[in-house]
């Protein structure tokens, strides 16, 4: 799955009309990561399908370009300002910061291109329902909207450091079961249960991340541990504290994993990447 998504990212993302900006946005996207969302959109698919086909393919890469977008501009310095992402200078500290922001523009807009083209080529309306969550996930109502409330809040309330956690984080991983679901055919009530898995999931990936970025290896992680307390961010460990954030964490992910476990499934694939989002150390 893993090699799919690659080998397709690396065709989807290629092409510009300045070589400065297609350098800046391969730069990024080939830069390794562990492709969570993509898998999450494509495990989902084939959970409740048994497969996955070529439209799911890339809307799982237009997923994944999104995610990228958003990291470059989470670096940049007026954002969460890191120098280095995936173990290599972030994009911005090797090509400028006008340049990174318009390397995350263009990504963003070929993810659209890319969904757009796969409902052309399939044209159904499950298709262009999925498109619709995912620009529904990652924009005003979702994601952006997350960022936006991170940057302007001094300090946080645990109620509104989990609704910053599930527009920010929460609202992609939800995305990724949905759309993944839908474009598998799913019904409803499946979509419903999958979305809920994709709630936790998001919440416990993201509290994760806190314990890590407070403990972990900053050269495992392949970015700087304690920036967050560095720059008076609001994390699930600042606000909680980190015996709370732990417990909280392996609590949440086993709520994830019993509501999945329930939920009828042709593959278990989906399973399978659960498993390593939850016990992942980078």
């Amino acid at each position: 799955m893993l090699d799919i998504i690659n080998a397709r990212l690396e065709i989807l993302a290629a092409g510009s009309a300045d070589k400065g900006l297609q350098e800046a946005v391969m730069y990024s996207i080939s830069a390794g990561g562990k492709r969570l969302r993509p898998m999450l959109l494509l495990g989902a698919c084939e959970a409740v399908s048994g497969s996955f086909g070529q439209t799911a393919i890339d809307f799982a890469c237009a997923l994944e370009m999104i995610h990228t977008y958003s990291l470059i501009h989470d670096d940049l310095p007026a954002m969460d300002n890191d120098d280095f992402r995936r173990g290599k200078p972030s994009n911005h500290k090797r090509f400028g910061e006008a340049m990174a922001i318009l390397a995350g523009d263009s990504l963003l807009n070929r993810a659209f291109e890319v969904m757009a083209n796969a409902c052309l080529a399939d044209f159904k309306k499950e298709n262009i329902e999925a498109m619709a969550v995912i620009s529904a996930a990652s924009g005003a109502l979702g994601m952006a909207a997350g960022q936006a409330k991170d940057m302007s809040c001094k300090e946080a309330s645990p109620h509104l450091l989990n609704e910053i956690y599930s527009l920010k984080t929460g609202a992609m991983f939800i995305a990724a079961f949905e759309a993944g679901a839908i474009i598998g055919g799913a019904d409803r009530d499946m979509i419903t249960k999958v979305k809920e898995v994709g709630q936790k999931l998001g919440l416990a990936f993201q509290i994760q991340d806190d314990l890590l970025e407070a403990d972990g290896d900053s050269e495992v992680l392949g970015k700087p541990v304690n920036s967050d307390t560095k720059n008076k961010k609001n994390t699930y460990v600042t606000v909680h504290g980190y015996e709370v954030a732990k417990a909280d964490y392996e609590r949440i992910s086993a709520e994830a994993l019993k509501i999945f476990e329930a939920i009828p499934q042709k593959s278990h694939a989906l399973h399978d990447i659960i498993n390593k989002v939850i016990n992942r150390t980078k």
